[in-house]
């Protein structure tokens, strides 16, 4: 069975831009090991090991963000007020001055470190904010504690 993943655009996007970008660089990475493998004895090749070991970790990575592609759902972000994925959402912790927000995107798990302050639907923030709009004061319950934050402002990431 296939498990299929939800992504938005934008981080659809950066994932091939990465992957374009490993592409790039594959064959620069085989000229080094082949030229480590000219040098001789591989045994005690320490070039060559290195240059082996930095061509399997760019291949892993390749073969990562090609099943992260294939794998994901687009979704269609629609511009409702509502906390979902693709939306930038403007939030106070409890406690911090009201005029004092932060502002994260609402992504998916696969786009969670493609860009700063992205906030994957998963993790406890995240899924607390899930379904709600501006004004709405949600509990967020984390390993350590839970804790309240209230949505400033919701809108479409750009």
């Amino acid at each position: 069975m296939l498990d299929y993943f939800d992504i938005t655009p934008r981080g659809l996007a950066a994932l091939k831009k990465e992957l374009a970008a490993c592409h790039e660089k594959h064959p620069e990475y085989i000229k080094r090991v082949a030229a480590a493998a000219a040098l001789g004895d591989r045994s005690e090749n320490t070039e060559y090991t290195e240059s082996k070991r930095d061509l399997r970790h760019l291949e892993s990575r390749m073969r990562f963000l090609d099943k992260q592609i294939r794998y994901g759902q687009v979704v269609k972000v629609q511009d409702d007020g509502v906390v979902d994925l693709g939306k930038t959402v403007q939030i106070n912790f409890e406690g911090d001055d009201p005029e004092d927000t932060e502002t994260y995107h609402i992504v998916g798990p696969a786009e969670a470190e493609t860009e700063a302050n992205n906030l994957t639907s998963v993790s406890p923030l995240g899924a607390a904010l899930l379904q709600h709009r501006a004004g709405d004061t949600v509990q967020v319950q984390a390993p350590a504690g839970s804790y309240d934050v209230t949505i400033k402002d919701v809108h479409v990431t750009e």
